[in-house]
């Protein structure tokens, strides 16, 4: 009974493996733009697209650099979502620290991801927005207009449902030399890819200090609020945090030029696909054996 109930655990061991990687598949698979926090751009059928044996060339130099402890550059100029020029700093300096978003905003889907996953750990977290920190939310695509990001502060604002936090949300848009100087500070690298005319980068948020210099970095679409809470709490104190694993940026790198996430993480989805197969043939064998053994010893 005891070689039964062993193999009985490896079998369920092995579903719970074959589950997950079902899960990544799907996340890998086609997307589609039901929702309207999606706004897809269209296609070129007359571009040729290609995807190499590696990393795909739009990623390969696209990414986010840690730079915790460096100074924003507050006195850059933006324009906010109502059409009204204003400067990073006037978000600062105030006792509150400050999440921030790099993203843009008629990006098809990685950038709605980025905005949905920050609103919803928003909603675990027991701090308001706009009382205890601010949210930035700033374009780093110039064609971006006040307009464009008065839409999509009402999006995200309505799924956070929190109507009297609207002072603290903030979506900015910018010229291409105010968006360097943005990028460049937080460590973001982005390409624009010609073939799906889209750029191709990263997701991930930031949390600076009320004094304006980079406490944490969170990477990819999902934020856990108990994480979130403590990175503004250290970040309210002046506190800088500690280093993320990178590998966290590479599992959540989203592919604009064919629509799924990167070559790497789904080759390592199917190894453990194929190695989850083999475990279940392995178990059914053994099984089987067990049981013949059993049928011969009651005969």
């Amino acid at each position: 009974m005891k070689f039964l109930a062993k193999f009985r655990n490896v079998g369920l061991a092995a579903v719970a493996v074959l589950l997950a990687v079902t899960s990544c598949f799907a996340q890998g698979g086609s997307q589609h733009y039901n929702s309207p926090l999606y706004s897809p751009r269209t296609y070129d059928p007359t571009v040729q697209q290609t995807q190499s044996s590696g990393l795909p060339e739009p990623l390969q130099t696209v990414g986010i650099e840690q730079r915790l402890n460096e100074q924003l550059p507050l006195d850059t100029k933006f324009v906010d979502e109502n059409g009204k020029s204003v400067a990073l700093g006037d978000y600062f300096g105030k006792g509150k620290p400050v999440v921030l978003a790099l993203v843009y905003y008629e990006c098809p889907m990685l950038c709605n991801q980025v905005l949905t996953g920050l609103s919803g750990a928003l909603k675990g977290v027991n701090f308001d927005v706009g009382k205890e920190f601010d949210v930035v939310a700033i374009s780093f695509d110039p064609r971006d207009t006040p307009a464009i990001a008065k839409a999509k502060k009402e999006t995200y604002l309505a799924h956070y449902n929190r109507p009297e936090t609207a002072a603290g949300w903030h979506f900015l848009t910018g010229t291409p030399e105010s968006i360097k100087q943005i990028t460049e500070a937080v460590g973001f690298k982005y390409q624009w890819d010609e073939a799906t005319k889209q750029f191709a980068h990263a997701g991930g948020i930031q949390i600076a200090t009320p004094e304006g210099k980079l406490a944490r970095y969170f990477y990819g679409i999902d934020y856990a609020p108990k994480d979130v809470k403590f990175g503004v709490m250290e970040a309210s104190s002046s506190k800088i945090g500690n280093p993320v694993e990178k590998l966290i940026l590479y599992c959540f790198h989203y592919n604009p030029a064919s629509g799924k996430y990167g070559l790497m993480i789904m080759n390592i989805v199917r190894l453990g696909g194929i190695a989850t197969l083999l475990g279940l043939a392995a178990m059914f064998w053994m099984f089987r054996r067990y049981n013949r053994n059993k049928t011969g010893e009651t005969i």
